[in-house]
């Protein structure tokens, strides 16, 4: 296992090899085990980062597909995505504090909104959920033609990592 001086040493000549290759990042350095960089190149929006590395000794955390179930096995805002989208961010919360983490952990997200919906309601009904975050995980999202209960109007899948 390599030191941290030589994790950190590695992590410079990677970013002198980019800048050298004409390569500009931004790349904000969290810890030397979680890196969110924005490549020159890429388009920087500050909802999420275009790539996210994790390094070292650690604990990646995979979140299953999360709905608007609450623990009731009930379906919260039958109708209205922004009320979905509030239990699902309640959902990952759960299950991340569950793991000793938190919305700062998250490195990737994976967002599925069935087509038609308001994206930019459920967007801001996620916003003081990520506000608690420093960088935005890389995130994909996609428009599907329906989820596992059609009632469900979002779902949302996670990977997080803490650091041991």
């Amino acid at each position: 296992m390599r030191s941290k001086f030589q994790r950190n040493l590695l992590s410079n000549k990677l970013i002198k090899k980019l800048n050298e290759r004409n390569y500009k990042t931004d790349i904000k350095i969290m810890t030397d085990k979680i890196k969110y960089i924005n490549p020159e190149g890429l388009m920087k929006n500050p909802a999420f980062s275009q790539v996210v590395v994790t390094n070292g000794a650690g604990k990646t955390i995979y979140i299953g597909g999360q709905n608007s179930v609450n623990a009731n096995r009930e379906i919260v805002g039958k109708g209205n995505i922004a009320e979905q989208t509030e239990q699902i961010m309640k959902n990952l919360e759960i299950a991340l504090e569950s793991c000793q983490a938190g919305f700062d952990n998250l490195v990737k997200l994976n967002i599925y909104i069935v087509q038609g919906q308001d994206v930019l309601a459920a967007f801001q009904a996620s916003q003081s959920y990520f506000a608690k975050a420093e960088n935005p995980p890389a995130i994909t999202a996609v428009f599907v033609a329906g989820l596992g209960n059609p009632e469900f109007l979002l779902e949302i899948e996670a990977i997080a990592f803490v650091e041991e």
